[in-house]
């Protein structure tokens, strides 16, 4: 198989395991027809191949990106702006989307970008709260709740070809510290290299936006030696 045909086949599986406490709701895009034709466009077109890859580990998928298109960071803007692939939704902007994007331009574009990284989350699947996104630690009955779908969806993941000797975590604070209490459980990946969230730059670190775009890229450039 096919790296593309791995996460297809992983992301037609999804299905959240146990009843979500109080007002939290779980979004799967990919239940949508319109979202896993997407997908398996995005996929098809920049992973059809047998590359390893390094895996970059977001939080969980947001309402404006991950949460609608099914793609991590990539908002229906950039898809189709960045990636070339039409879409009928709403093209609302997520903060998120628009960093990350500046990052993947700056290392030479979504074609080579791809070929090396491949994006997920320590949930793949995102969650609301009162119609606001809700990211899995902020709840501490959802961050006890999701560990074995985490750790499920994680083992799932790693067969698909992911370079294990580095792996770079998105948000250096609670994400970071989850997903190195799972990593010292399970021992999925000798070094975890934290970097600031992409949201927390762009809403509160925007006029130091450049340094953490160079930040990124010189950790990002480890892979790039390899």
């Amino acid at each position: 198989m096919t790296f593309a045909n791995h996460i297809i086949s992983f992301i037609k599986n999804l299905s959240f395991p146990f009843k979500l406490p109080g007002e939290i709701k779980v979004m799967n895009p990919f239940l949508n027809r319109e979202t896993l034709t997407v997908c398996e466009n995005f996929y098809r077109k920049y992973y059809s191949d047998h590359n390893n890859r390094w895996m970059i580990i977001g939080i969980n998928p947001g309402r404006f990106g991950g949460g609608v298109t099914g793609i991590p960071f990539t908002d229906p803007i950039r898809l189709q702006s960045e990636c070339g692939i039409e879409n009928s939704w709403p093209k609302k902007q997520e903060l998120s989307s628009l960093f990350i994007y500046e990052i993947i331009n700056a290392f030479g574009g979504p074609e080579v970008f791809y070929k090396k990284f491949y994006f997920t989350a320590v949930s793949p699947l995102g969650f609301t709260r009162n119609n606001k996104n809700l990211n899995y630690y902020d709840d501490k009955i959802l961050e006890n709740g999701i560990k074995d779908f985490a750790v499920n969806c994680m083992i799932k993941q790693l067969k698909f070809g992911i370079n294990c000797d580095v792996v770079f975590c998105l948000g250096d604070g609670k994400n970071y510290k989850y997903l190195s209490k799972l990593n010292a459980e399970h021992k999925f990946f000798k070094q975890i290299i934290p970097l600031s969230h992409p949201r927390f730059i762009m809403q509160y670190k925007l006029k130091s936006k450049s340094r953490y775009v160079q930040s990124y890229l010189r950790q990002l450039a480890f892979c790039n030696r390899q």
